[in-house]
């Protein structure tokens, strides 16, 4: 069984489960596997969102699959796939900030790799799975362990 719990999902790994890409299968076996809810801030709900967003304006999919992906997004939520984190913004910031000085200069990791980075930290996170090499190397860094589902 995957371990779910305890799990940080960055959303751009969720994002592969409503929008077909290179790492969808092994995403969605993953996801299949893992019995627990996950866990998504808002900021990570509103990057989803926004993704599916994106590949329709980028014409990756159509209207009607952005529709159907978007439904799928909010009813992952209402049958409780999901759970809604609260988080200290002030305090995942200052942490943000502070991966930033201490990593990026050698991992040259992106901002939003590094909120949810620090995300995870301040919610209690063991685990972090992305597919991001980058953010993997931060995830270890500052002593999550980073989880990949294989590639199919």
């Amino acid at each position: 069984m995957a371990r779910a719990e305890g799990t940080y999902v960055d959303p751009s790994a969720l994002l592969k489960l409503y929008i077909h890409q290179r790492e969808s299968a092994a995403m969605s076996a993953w996801r299949a596997r893992a019995a627990t809810a996950l866990t998504v801030t808002h900021h990570g709900r509103a990057e989803i969102v926004n993704g599916i967003c994106l590949a329709a304006f980028r014409g990756y999919i159509s209207a009607d699959a952005n529709d159907d992906a978007l439904a799928s997004f909010d009813e992952d939520f209402a049958q409780g796939r999901y759970v809604q984190a609260d988080i200290l913004w002030r305090a995942t910031l200052q942490r943000a900030a502070e991966l930033s000085r201490k990593h990026t200069p050698a991992l040259g990791c992106r901002s939003l790799d590094v909120l949810h980075v620090a995300s995870a930290l301040q919610l209690g996170f063991r685990r972090f799975l992305t597919f991001d090499l980058r953010q993997q190397r931060l995830a270890r860094a500052v002593g999550l362990k980073p989880v990949a589902p294989p590639a199919r």
